[in-house]
């Protein structure tokens, strides 16, 4: 070994050091500690869209509620985002099929549905826009009553099973698919 490798660590071990600390902050904070799996575990992997969509007209939305990853395709397909998302409590509250968007609101004003007011009756009848509101700063109806791709301000929230029905996602996350995604955007739930 030459001196000039002998007072300090080598380039080699420095590049594999730095590559080690960028992995470990790289990796989700709800990945496997001490042998248990914490309840907001999910698997991220890039999906291909041809097995789930026969065409991408007006783009493409896969919400996958066993991973709890929302995955977006762009029609012309420059464009593939991968998100975390919360997903429904319960199967019963889990709907799964074909929708689409239909309408998109910048600063949504919340209503609990009969249901829910049922299950929570000391819930409040309406909040409006802003940071108590559930739907967070943007909300992407679907075509079925009730069902929403929104954003939260509890981020507690994503990557768990934590909403009545709904897709919640990270505000910076649902505003940045609101812009990419358009009235008649195609969604499958899965």
């Amino acid at each position: 070994m030459s001196a000039e490798h002998s007072h300090g660590p080598s380039r080699r071990a420095v590049l594999v050091g730095a590559a080690t600390v960028a992995a470990a902050a790289a990796m989700p904070a709800f990945a496997q500690v001490e042998g248990s799996v914490r309840n907001n575990i999910s698997s991220f992997r890039m999906l291909d869209w041809q097995p789930y969509f026969s065409n991408l007209a007006k783009g493409a939305i896969l919400v996958d509620t066993t991973s709890r990853a929302l995955h977006f395709w762009s029609e012309d397909q420059s464009t593939y985002k991968l998100y975390p998302t919360s997903v429904p409590l319960s199967d019963e509250l889990t709907r799964r099929g074909r929708t689409e968007i239909i309408k998109k609101v910048v600063g949504p004003e919340w209503r609990p549905t009969p249901s829910m007011k049922e299950r929570n009756p000391d819930w409040p009848d309406y909040i409006g826009p802003g940071p108590d509101n559930p739907l967070g700063t943007r909300a992407m109806w679907l075509s079925w009553t009730y069902y929403r791709i929104h954003g939260t301000h509890d981020t507690r929230k994503i990557g768990r099973k934590s909403s009545n029905g709904c897709i919640g996602m990270y505000n910076e996350h649902v505003e940045e698919l609101f812009d990419l995604a358009q009235v008649g955007t195609q969604v499958l739930l899965i």
